[in-house]
């Protein structure tokens, strides 16, 4: 694989790369209980509803018409509600040092992107919680395509979308079935295994 400095594109992840999430900040800020956090993340965050909306097959109305059904309690029912109205203020943080990153980046004249999981209600909040959300020259989300990482489909929407040259890309990304799709796709790829920022920053040569 070439130095990073030599790609015209870095691709990102966002999850686990870009910011950090965490499925249950939502439901703390509406409760205390351990019990109803628990009983939410299994039932909400673990659902097939869930994994549907980042796959844009289901709305939000139909997502949660179908999950607060199985909830153990009208006050269970009424916390939910409010962690799905509000998941995506709460469940996506900046990582400490992206900002950085992704600005050096830009400032040595490569362009980035985003390419990730997620529903359609991060297509218009996404800035909201990435590190330099001005930096970005395209974001593309599953959620808006029907399809998901590692389906290899998602890769070659990602590429037309922004007129991409695959072997112009280098792709990074926390999870391997997702880095090896995008290799397989034409993609130079790197496995961020370790979650590491420095380590990232020492494979950027930023």
């Amino acid at each position: 694989m070439r130095s990073a400095k030599e790609y015209k594109n870095i691709v990102f992840d966002m999850g686990g790369v870009l910011v950090d999430y965490t499925a249950d900040n939502a439901t703390w800020h509406f409760t205390e209980d351990p019990d109803i956090v628990r009983e939410i993340h299994n039932v909400m965050f673990c659902s097939q509803e869930w994994m549907a909306l980042d796959l844009g097959s289901l709305t939000d109305e139909e997502a949660i018409g179908r999950i607060l059904p199985r909830l153990s309690g009208d006050r269970v029912r009424e916390i939910a509600r409010s962690t799905f109205e509000h998941w995506h203020e709460y469940n996506n943080v900046a990582r400490p040092g992206m900002e950085a990153v992704v600005r050096a980046l830009k400032a040595r004249g490569q362009k980035v992107y985003i390419l990730s999981n997620v529903s359609r209600r991060l297509t218009d909040t996404y800035k909201d919680v990435v590190p330099a959300p001005e930096s970005y020259d395209g974001a593309f989300f599953s959620g808006e395509v029907l399809a998901l990482k590692p389906q290899p489909i998602i890769y070659r929407m990602f590429f037309q979308r922004f007129e991409l040259e695959p072997a112009e890309c280098l792709f990074i990304d926390d999870v391997k079935a997702n880095v090896d799709a995008a290799i397989g796709c034409g993609m130079d790829a790197w496995w961020f295994r370790s979650g590491e920022q420095e380590e990232l920053r020492k494979y950027l040569e930023v």
